[in-house]
């Protein structure tokens, strides 16, 4: 049995989401963080490490993220994925952060 995973929840509709974009294979969902006006995150619907996603899966959730940080954020964005404790990554489901609608600063973190 799998553990727990929050975005698998959503995925599967037994945990509430706000979906902004899905297709077959991939959704972007709000992030319950607002540290920044648009605060999305992009990953498969299938579980995936983050490892795995970079491996195999950043191509079309890569391409998707683009596109919709270019929709929502004509004054630039970020693209940011978080690796392991140390990185500040806190979901097992890999994913990528769409951060923008303010400037960024200069730096993350």
């Amino acid at each position: 049995m799998q553990p727990y995973c929050v975005f698998c929840n959503i995925v599967a509709g037994r945990e509430p989401g706000n979906i902004v974009y899905q297709d077959d294979e991939i959704i972007v969902i709000q992030n319950i963080l607002r540290w920044f006006p648009i605060m999305l995150l992009a990953m498969t619907k299938k579980h995936t490490t983050q490892a795995e996603l970079w491996a195999n899966h950043i191509g079309h959730v890569g391409q998707v993220a683009a596109e919709i940080g270019r929709q929502l954020c004509p004054g630039g964005y970020r693209l940011v994925s978080n690796f392991g404790y140390d990185g500040m990554q806190s979901q097992e489901h890999g994913h990528v952060h769409i951060l923008g609608g303010t400037f960024l600063g200069h730096y993350a973190g």
